[in-house]
Order: C-alpha cells, then structure tokens, then sequence
C-alpha cells in the first residue's frame, strides 16, 4: 500500500536547472565581479554534482585552473551560493518557471485521495517553498508534509541520505512510498534508500542509466498531451500519469 509520493524537485517538478539556476547563478556571478559563466553545455557538465556550493567548487577544481583562489574561498562561495539563491526566488515570484506537465494534477489527486506529499532535494529549502508557492498554488509549501532540502544531511544525491531522513520524518517505509526523480544521481539516491521510482527525463538526463527505474517517461501526461513511455519494459506506451495507472505498474 503506497501511502507517500517523495519528489526531487529541480529537473522533476519544473525545468529549473537551463533558465533558472543556470542564470541565477551568472547573476550571483556577476554581482561578485567573478569572470565567470556557465553557458548550457557546460552547465549540463556542472549538473554532474549535486548542491550549488559544491558545484562552483568543482568547476573551479576542473575548469578554472587560472583561478587563484582567496583565503576564505569557502565563506566567498557560501556567500555566493546566498546570492545565486535571491536571484533564483526573484525568477521564481516574476513567474518565470513553470511546473512540468502533468505535475500538478498528479500532486492534486494524490492529495484528495488521502496520500502524504513529500520532497527529496539537494536544493536549497528557500528554492522549493518559492517554487511550491508561485508556480504550485500561494499555500503550495503546505501541501508536502515534509520537505527535506539543502543541507539537512551531509551526504547529498546519489547518497541515499535524504530520502532516508525524509521518510524518517514521516516514519514510513520504503515499501510505502515511491519517489520521482529525473537523473541518474537522483536514482541512485532514491534506489539506494530501496524506493521504488518513476523517472521523468528532461533535456540534460535524457542519456543517463536509469536501471532499476519503474517507469522511464517524458513527462507525467496531461490530457491532449500524453507521456511517452521510455524504458525497455513498455517502451513507446503513451497515457496519463494517474494514481490508478500508478497502482497498476506497482501491482
């Protein structure tokens, strides 16, 4: 009996990582009078590591090796990562980033049937309570009965560490819930903590190892605009992503 739906958030419930932490994080750069900027392919590279902090470190690390770095390079790039988040939540109010297909209707009938809502993310919980508010509905933080983000366990995606605080929190089993995530780091994450998972691809996923997935989809479906179903099991398969269809691939 599933009685939890556990979301990653960037890439699964909206596009947020092309045109909005991509850019909020040149914003925060040039604000900082940093050369630096991530256009989209090499932004799809940074996307290898998971948590913004540890992002800039890595490109740092392995793109910029002229870069000397300061004294305090750790407290320049908390601020950093600050910064990149209040251009981020300023995106987010103008209405900028929209929620993927499918996802709000799912999260709408999973909530009327009774079942717990609940995030997995390695973003930053200002970042999903925005989101949740402007582009889910102005109470949209209030229907996840938790949120586990940012820096809540050390360990970030592909360790399991956040889906197992998560359901901690709610003192759930895995068997008792199935979580949604969109990359290859948030499988291994989500399959490590023994979560049944649907995957939806997005533009910089669409060729990571999705082994061990439920389901591999283009989207959750809406209606005139079906999903396209990927993996092997019923490759080509088109529908809406429903809680009855859910049950079905559970059963």
């Amino acid at each position: 009996m599933i009685k939890a739906l556990l979301f990653d958030v960037d890439g699964t419930l909206a596009d947020t990582e092309r045109d909005g932490h991509r850019p909020a994080f040149n914003a925060a750069f040039q604000e900082f009078g940093l050369d630096w900027n991530w256009d989209v392919a090499l932004y799809g590279q940074l996307l290898a590591v998971t948590g913004g902090k540890e992002r800039m470190k890595y490109y740092v690390e392995n793109f910029r090796p002229d870069y000397v770095k300061p004294s305090d390079f750790d407290v320049m790039v908390a601020a950093l990562h600050k910064a990149k988040t209040a251009h981020y939540t300023r995106m987010l109010a103008q209405g900028g980033i929209p929620l993927r297909p499918g996802v709000k209707r799912l999260l709408q009938e999973a909530r009327d049937q009774g079942l717990i809502l609940g995030v997995a993310t390695t973003t930053t919980p200002e970042n999903v309570t925005e989101l949740l508010r402007h582009s889910l509905a102005p109470d949209g933080p209030e229907w996840f009965q938790v949120i586990a983000a940012g820096d809540i366990v050390p360990a970030k995606k592909p360790a399991p560490d956040i889906y197992v605080w998560a359901m901690r929190q709610l003192g759930l089993k895995p068997e008792e819930c199935l979580a949604f995530e969109d990359s290859e780091n948030g499988i291994r994450s989500s399959l490590g903590a023994n979560l049944r998972t649907v995957v939806t691809i997005n533009d910089y996923t669409r060729d990571h190892d999705f082994s061990g997935a439920l389901a591999v989809l283009s989207d959750l479906g809406e209606s005139g605009a079906p999903y396209e179903r990927l993996d092997p099991a019923a490759k080509g398969e088109r529908g809406v992503l429903d809680m009855a269809r859910l049950r079905s691939w559970l059963e």
